[in-house]
């Protein structure tokens, strides 16, 4: 396979694991409560990230980061994956899987405006237009289909959607500070961040044997979605020489993650829930095309 093919794979396989990833959570939510999905499902990423660098021979280097590495390793830890997990939880926790996973898809919107006072990055009238589209199309999935009639289905459900993608993409931001190799960054963040998630769950939580059901659901988001995705995608990234080509390969994911919602979580799509989709990609193609003009 050539080095373009390859990368085609990679992204195509990561997108896969990706559109799985709401149904996941529906399902393990069934059995597990927030905070014990995301304790166990942190536990079974962080060993997949070590045994990745063990294979890579890189594990050794994660001792050798320095003061200021660890520092910043704490902070984005308590983002990912305390804060951002245990906040989209608690969203598909109290959504349908319908209206949660759109709205966190947002997370690109929220990150480029998040860019103007904190990266001193310019905003162009294809961003305002980009934000104004896709948040008509929030409105109108989490109002299902009555966006005049401002009457959602779970409030709160929204806040902690769209709150989800402002930690995102704060981690993302400050993430840009981090020199390390991506995967050793990722390691640490999950190391540092895993006494606040044992912590939250002590004090929050009865102590309790798993159900099995949701202990698998754990393995899988943990496994796939924190873990291999991540990998996945650097490696498809690493490959092509087209980026832009790759990436576009994301936008399949939303789509597809509905046909998953349907058929296993037994949901049943409203239209609402399709065009408020189709307003939230419209609005990331438009912020695409700004970007690239100028």
């Amino acid at each position: 396979m050539t080095h373009e093919q390859q990368a085609t794979l990679y992204g195509l396989t990561a997108v896969l694991i990706w559109s799985t990833i709401a149904t996941a959570f529906k399902l393990s939510l069934r059995h597990l409560q927030p905070i014990e999905l995301l304790l166990y499902a942190g536990v079974f990423s962080t060993l997949l990230l070590g045994l990745i660098l063990l294979f890579q021979g890189k594990l050794g280097q994660v001792f050798l980061c320095g003061r200021k590495e660890f520092l910043l390793s704490i902070g984005l830890g308590l983002l990912n994956p305390f804060f951002y997990y245990l906040i989209l939880l608690e969203a598909y926790d109290r959504l349908p899987a319908q209206q949660a996973q759109p709205l966190n898809y947002t997370w690109a919107i929220t990150l480029s405006l998040l860019s103007i006072p904190l990266l001193k990055q310019k905003v162009y009238w294809q961003q305002w237009l980009a934000l104004l589209i896709s948040y008509c199309g929030v409105l109108v999935i989490s109002t299902e289909g009555n966006p005049f009639s401002l009457e959602f289905t779970d409030p709160f459900g929204v806040i902690l959607a769209l709150a989800s993608t402002i930690v995102w993409a704060l981690y993302w931001i400050f993430n840009t500070r981090d020199k390390r190799d991506p995967v050793i960054g990722l390691f640490v963040n999950f190391l540092c961040g895993f006494p606040f998630v044992l912590g939250y769950y002590l004090l929050t939580c009865e102590l309790r044997r798993p159900a099995i059901e949701g202990l698998l659901g754990a393995a899988y988001v943990g496994t796939f979605e924190m873990g291999a995705c991540f990998v996945l995608w650097l490696l498809a990234l690493k490959k092509t020489r087209n980026t832009a080509r790759i990436s576009n390969l994301i936008f399949i994911s939303p789509f597809l993650s509905l046909v998953f919602i349907h058929f296993l979580v037994g949901e049943t799509i409203l239209p609402a829930t399709f065009f408020g989709l189709l307003l939230i990609i419209a609005g990331l193609f438009c912020q695409r095309i700004g970007n690239k003009t100028f």
